[in-house]
């Protein structure tokens, strides 16, 4: 992606050239990383966190407040995002969607994409649910 938006940049500046189409590959590229990338970030426990208090808490203490949050925040949030986008991905396969742009990236890139977003929310709900078990499992192990 970085390569890319170089070649972009120098096509651009250099040459006078530039495809739609190869913008729109970077803005999709850039998107992909982020939507793939969410459920490993949260696997890794480097999202963003607010931890005033968290990261001082006891290991039973942390495993309470991970499984509150994943049963009130991070499910609720990924069923919603799976229900809500996959319809969305579904019409633009079915209409065979396209750039809205001249000369832009053409089927079945689009829809690809946009399938993305339902994958990224059922990889966020497979973590969310190893997260489940984990956060039960150290609040049943005796300490």
């Amino acid at each position: 992606m970085v390569l890319l938006t170089f070649v972009i940049v120098v096509l651009r500046y250099a040459f006078d050239l530039g495809w739609i189409w190869l913008q729109e590959s970077v803005i999709w590229m850039h998107a992909a990383v982020f939507m793939l990338a969410a459920a490993y970030t949260l696997a890794e426990d480097e999202q963003v966190r607010v931890d005033i208090f968290y990261r001082d808490l006891p290991l039973r203490k942390k495993a309470f407040v991970d499984l509150a949050g994943t049963l009130l925040f991070l499910i609720p949030f990924t069923l919603f995002l799976i229900a809500k986008s996959w319809g969305f991905a579904a019409v633009s396969w079915r209409i065979h969607e396209t750039s809205p742009d001249a000369g832009g990236l053409v089927f079945p890139m689009v829809p690809l994409m946009k399938s993305f977003i339902p994958l990224m929310g059922l990889l966020l709900l497979l973590q969310g649910i190893a997260m489940l078990i984990r956060a039960v499992t150290t609040l049943r192990a005796k300490v």
